[in-house]
């Protein structure tokens, strides 16, 4: 159908053929959230057009926008009125609702002056103290690292090839007088970025298909659109790739833009020594050429491109993909990008977005707080604490002599950082973590500053030492240096059989000397080696700058040294997105499921500094007809046996036999697919296991071929086909057995992600109720915290027991939304378990199915409307 122009709210929606009214809405109320400048939670199901939606919302709103700025600038230069320095007027700004910022009086409060001047002075005297004996301590190691080097001898001269693995003369921040920041590469323009609209989602695929909906839009011609990505998903250098970790990729396209950065900067003076040195000409990437860079960012913004289409292009343009669309953001419109890209404020900034008064549209949000939170918390083992510790010690032996004072100083600070954390953990760094097994097994738990104290290192500035390792580019000098001598590697755990293994055990004896390494041997296994075990270990130390009251550390001691861990647990997720919702005009959080939003107002926008009044809910039905659908909360089985799958009662065999009962009852009356949820892996085996013993699983056979969710994530998808498969084969056969019966498992492959539309589910159960494990230590600590930070209202559940309620219907509703895909489409849902029957549970329930679920206290009446609704819809598949 020809392109149409739907008016919504008084706004003109350009769409591809006539949209559903809940499409008018959802756009309607996006338009006013953006001109506003709020933050929108919008939820609207699978199957409803939500991705054309936000498309035709969102940038309909952006050519009003521009329209508007255009003629604000013409009529300030009619008018003679000042303008900015490029020319423009200035920059349409969000709304006064935006402009307050969490900590102003009128947001908090006035705290008590008294209150606050005895601990501003407290704070100002520990401060003070503190960096006392910073300096006392920088000033002690400083004069060490001067002694041991004029004790030394002359340096002496590298081999070739070497000179890129020494490190630089360093320089902090305040020496150099410079602000801090990442590295800024001198080919990047500082162009105006106009106002855009940042779009992330989940997935590649996922963004992929983004992409191609805004091609299918009438937006699709004149968009101005930029596909962004990893290197690993971009880069188009062979040599490159065939690395194939992505931290070797990143680092080996770092390390190729510095030699050519430095080629640049030889002045004449520095040419002799050059030469002196006979060092061997550093590889420069042969994609990255500014003119072609230029030319490919054209062509990119030119016309709407996924990134498979952006790295052909770049193939084909002998031009970076990567730096093309880095390039290209300034200009572009709309920026397609993955979560970590946008949520990781290093990673953001490294890319270059910026999102001073832009729009962000987050995507499939419905993992969005377990998202931000796995994104900055992090965990490095013992291990890789014994091999950083070693590679380092062995640089610092080969290189030490050829390095400053203050490079010494902080390779001694780092030195001590992994010994003290091995000590932490019941270790000895002097020996081999492997066969060191630890006198405690067990997880603690501690408060950053508890393990600061516990680990005797409270006295190391770490935000000096985290800025030195991102600056002096540490971890790239030991991972150059572990690639060109492989006796440095240390094994882990996952590879006991690395090069070097003998050198390093020699190394780690008491009193002894290690040996020196020596180059790699040609020939030698070449496969892609894993990245400097000192990156994870920096990740851990940024970690730990974090606020105490938002992130705690968990010690796990699991028999020996090399499998126990350091991990460090984000509680507040808030802090990280709060210069997102600082910094934009308006954010979108949108998802097919994104019931309870409790958790999103409490947890992440009101710990952000977002007013009440700034948010904007959004919740449309389906476009299905109401009897299209059949949600069913079953309280009992066929022999009367109520349904009670709490940890407690769900491994009893009447329980799991009236479990296969109900099932045999199901797949006799509905055509087609069958997908069964279970709680876990676990419980899933258990539930096969008994009933093959007890004959069920051969009665489940006779209506329906039984398949089995796999662990292993390549096997996912050929059980799919097969499922697939055999249901289209039933359904032309019309034989006894009537199609499949896929057993699933909640937060699995299947349960996101994978739709089963038509004959692929014509009925979704859901067993229990998938209460996350209440033992965990990270849950137990997130709970306290939110009952320690979060109001409790009246009457409600503390918060913590409200987190754990939140998150198990959050994974049933991503489940249960597999079926329901498209208009025409027809589903039953059944809920095994009586704890459904609670009001408050079924409100957590996304509104299209909460409005039409029917309770069935007994299964006589249950099974009858199954039979019923599935008869009646017979004629429609």
């Amino acid at each position: 159908m020809a392109d149409e122009t739907q008016e919504a709210g008084g706004v003109h929606f350009p769409f591809p053929f006539t949209p559903y009214a809940i499409q008018k809405d959802f756009m309607a109320a996006l338009y006013q959230v953006l001109e506003a400048g709020k933050i929108g939670i919008f939820e609207s199901p699978t199957g409803t057009g939500k991705s054309l939606s936000l498309i035709c919302g969102a940038l309909s709103w952006l050519r009003d926008f521009e329209q508007k700025k255009r003629q604000e600038e013409e009529r300030l230069l009619e008018a003679g009125a000042p303008t900015s320095s490029d020319g423009l007027a200035p920059a349409l700004g969000p709304p006064s609702s935006c402009q307050g910022s969490p900590g102003t009086p009128e947001a908090t409060g006035e705290p008590d002056w008294i209150t606050q001047f005895v601990q501003k002075k407290e704070e100002r005297d520990l401060v003070d103290r503190l960096k006392r004996q910073e300096d006392e301590e920088t000033e002690r190691l400083l004069r060490l690292s001067r002694e041991m080097l004029a004790a030394g001898t002359e340096p002496e001269q590298v081999a070739s090839g070497e000179e890129e693995l020494v490190l630089a003369e360093y320089e902090s921040d305040e020496e150099k007088g410079v602000p801090s920041g990442v590295d800024v590469d001198e080919d990047d323009l500082d162009e105006e970025h106009v106002t855009k609209i940042y779009y992330c989602s989940r997935t590649h695929s996922q963004l992929a298909q983004f992409v191609h909906e805004v091609q299918k839009s009438p937006f699709g011609q004149d968009t101005r659109l930029v596909s962004l990505g990893s290197r690993q998903n971009l880069c188009v250098n062979g040599d490159v790739r065939k690395l194939g970790s992505v931290q070797l990729i990143n680092d080996r396209c770092v390390e190729m833009q510095r030699s050519k950065h430095e080629r640049k900067s030889i002045t004449e003076e520095e040419e002799p020594t050059r030469r002196r040195r006979r060092q061997e000409p550093r590889a420069t990437c042969p994609f990255y050429s500014h003119e072609r860079l230029q030319l490919l960012r054209d062509e990119v913004l030119a016309g709407v491109k996924d990134v498979e289409q952006l790295v052909a292009l770049g193939k084909e343009a002998r031009a970076c993909p990567y730096y093309g669309g880095r390039f290209a953001i300034p200009a572009a419109q709309l920026v397609v990008l993955p979560y970590q890209m946008l949520l990781h404020a290093p990673t953001r900034q490294a890319a270059g977005i910026r999102l001073q008064g832009q729009v962000v549209v987050i995507d499939e949000a419905h993992n969005l707080i377990d998202t931000i939170t796995n994104i900055h918390s992090i965990e490095v083992r013992g291990s890789q604490l014994c091999q950083a510790h070693s590679q380092l010690l062995q640089y610092t032996e080969r290189y030490g002599k050829r390095l400053k004072a203050k490079n010494l100083m902080y390779i001694k600070q780092l030195l001590y950082l992994l010994e003290k954390f091995v000590a932490v953990l019941g270790g000895n760094i002097k020996q081999n973590p492997n066969t060191q097994n630890l006198s405690q097994a067990g997880t603690e738990l501690k408060t950053i500053n508890d393990f600061l104290f516990q680990s005797e290192i409270d006295n190391i500035n770490l935000f000096k030492v985290r800025r030195y390792c991102e600056k002096s580019k540490i971890s790239r000098k030991l991972l150059g240096f572990t690639e060109r001598y492989g006796a440095v590697l240390v094994p882990s755990m996952e590879q006991p059989k690395l090069s070097g293994f003998q050198d390093f055990l020699q190394s780690l004896q008491p009193g002894a000397t290690a040996a020196p390494a020596t180059p790699a041997e040609a020939g030698e296994d070449l496969s892609p080696r894993p990245a400097s075990p000192l990156m994870h270990v920096e990740g851990f130390l940024e970690a730990l700058t974090t606020a105490n009251q938002d992130g705690r550390v968990i010690l796990s001691r699991q028999g020996s040294l090399s499998q126990s861990s350091l991990k460090f647990l984000l509680l507040n997720p808030a802090v990280h997105f709060a210069q997102v919702v600082k910094e934009c005009r308006a954010v979108i959080i949108a998802g097919g499921t994104m019931q309870p939003v409790s958790d999103f107002r409490e947890q992440l926008l009101a710990g952000a500094g977002v007013e009440a009044e700034r948010v904007v809910e959004f919740s449309c039905g389906h476009v299905i007809p109401p009897d299209h659908i059949l949600p069913l909360i079953i309280c009992s089985g066929p022999s009367n046996q109520m349904l009670d799958f709490t940890y407690q009662k769900r491994g009893l065999p009447q329980m799991m036999d009236e479990t296969g009962r109900i099932l045999c009852n199901l797949c006799n009356v509905v055509p087609g697919g069958v997908v069964c949820f279970f709680p876990s892996y676990e419980y899933q085996h258990q539930v096969c296991a008994h009933w093959e013993k007890s004959g069920l699983l051969a009665r489940l056979t006779i209506r329906k071929r039984i398949f089995q969710e796999p662990k292993k994530a390549n096997r996912v998808e050929q059980v799919l086909l097969e499922y697939s498969r055999c249901i289209k084969h039933c359904g032309q056969a019309r034989g006894t057995e009537t199609g499949a019966l896929l057993l699933s498992v909640v937060g699995g492959k299947m349960s996101e992600g994978i739709n089963f539309s038509d004959d692929l589910g014509r009925c979704v159960v859901m067993v229990g109720m998938p209460y996350p494990n209440i033992m965990s230590p990270e849950l137990q600590e997130k709970m306290a915290y939110l009952d320690q930070t979060l109001p409790r209202a009246p009457g409600q559940a503390r918060p913590g027991k409200a987190l754990v309620e939140n998150l198990c219907m959050k994974a049933v509703n991503q489940s249960i939304g597999r079926a329901i895909r498209h208009q025409k489409d027809f589903a039953s849902i059944v809920l095994l378990d009586q704890r459904y029957a609670s009001p408050a549970i079924q409100a957590k329930l996304p509104a299209w199915i909460r409005d039409r679920v029917e309770v069935k206290a007994t299964f006589g009446p249950a099974f009858a409307a199954l039979r019923k609704f599935h008869r009646e819809k017979a004629g429609l598949s």
